[in-house]
């Protein structure tokens, strides 16, 4: 008599070793698989996304020197990687950036390339916690900082392009729901998560 399915499910599940973090294998290389990091990652996906329309919503200018700051920090931190995974803080950042879009906050074009070095630094530091074990290479950071990069100019050329009315209304609504992950996420590692 055989099993039922569940059950070989759970005992499956209950024998399976513990997993740790690691750096995405794509099978094209090292720099599709830091692409592939950044993009399957929600913490750093929501970050870059939040402060890309933040930067968005400011102006051309303010654009402009998030496009370059947010990678470069991002690039800075990935260079250390005695720190761990630190989820508290990664959730943080990107629940005040979505909380930031959600008021459409009327910060100063260097307030918003301070906050996306202070972001790109925090989420660069914990990618290079994450990315180093592994032996990833400086083309795995490459090709996640190339990520972060592409994404930040093409959603925040797009935002800063908007005229106003209901499509400015669209991402503050994009801002809330970033933001509301991050209660969400909150919510999960206050409970043990």
């Amino acid at each position: 008599m055989k099993a039922p399915a569940w059950r070989l499910a759970a005992v499956a599940a209950l024998a399976a070793p513990n997993a740790h973090a690691h750096l995405v294998e794509t099978g094209f290389g090292a720099f599709y698989d830091g692409l592939a990091h950044v993009v399957l990652t929600p913490a750093d996906l929501l970050v870059v996304l939040a402060l890309a329309l933040l930067a968005g919503q400011r102006g051309t200018r303010a654009a402009r020197y998030a496009l370059f700051a947010l990678p470069l920090a991002w690039l800075a931190g990935a260079g250390w990687t005695a720190l761990g995974a630190l989820p508290l803080w990664t959730t943080m950042s990107f629940l005040l950036a979505g909380v930031l879009v959600a008021l459409d906050a009327r910060i100063r074009d260097a307030g918003v390339a301070v906050l996306a070095v202070a972001g790109g630094m925090l989420h660069g530091l914990v990618n290079g916690a994450t990315m180093g074990p592994p032996g990833a290479s400086a083309l795995a950071l490459g090709g996640a900082t190339t990520a972060v990069f592409c994404l930040m100019a093409i959603v925040s050329a797009e935002v800063t392009a908007m005229p106003a009315g209901w499509p400015r209304i669209a991402v503050r609504v994009g801002g809330s729901w970033i933001a509301a992950a991050g209660v969400l996420m909150l919510g999960w590692l206050a409970r043990g998560g």
